[in-house]
C-alpha cells in the first residue's frame, strides 16, 4: 500500500515532529508498504516558504492518490483536515503502526 503519513509539523518542536513522521516511514517501510511523507517538506518551505494554506493544498492533492493514511498523535489542524478528506472520499484511515500491522498480515 502508498500510506500518507498524517501528523503535526508545526505545533511544537518541527524536528522532532519531521523526525517522527521520517520514523514512521521507516517502519510502513518494513511493513512491505511505501510511505508518503509530507513533512519532507520542511527543507523546501526554509527554501521557499509557503502558507499553510497552500501546503495543504498540495497535501490534499495527494490524498486522494494513496491507499490508506496514518494519521499520528498530537494535536494538528492540519492533519485533522487530511484525516477529514480521507474519510469523505473512501481512503482508509490507521490510528497506529499496529493497526496497519494488524491489517495486512
Amino acid at each position: 500500500m502508498l500510506i500518507y503519513i498524517s501528523a503535526p509539523f508545526s505545533k511544537g518542536d518541527q524536528f522532532v515532529n519531521v523526525r517522527n513522521a521520517c520514523l514512521a516511514g521507516d517502519e510502513i517501510l518494513k511493513l512491505g508498504h511505501y510511505p508518503i511523507v509530507p513533512h519532507l517538506t520542511a527543507l523546501w518551505h526554509a527554501i521557499s516558504p509557503k502558507t499553510f494554506e497552500e501546503w495543504l493544498k498540495i497535501d490534499c492533492v495527494i490524498i486522494p492518490r494513496v491507499d490508506a493514511l496514518l494519521r499520528l498523535p498530537g494535536e494538528s489542524v492540519g492533519a485533522d483536515r487530511e484525516v477529514a478528506l480521507a474519510k469523505s472520499i473512501g481512503v482508509h484511515v490507521y490510528y497506529s503502526l499496529q493497526e496497519i500491522k494488524d491489517d495486512t498480515t
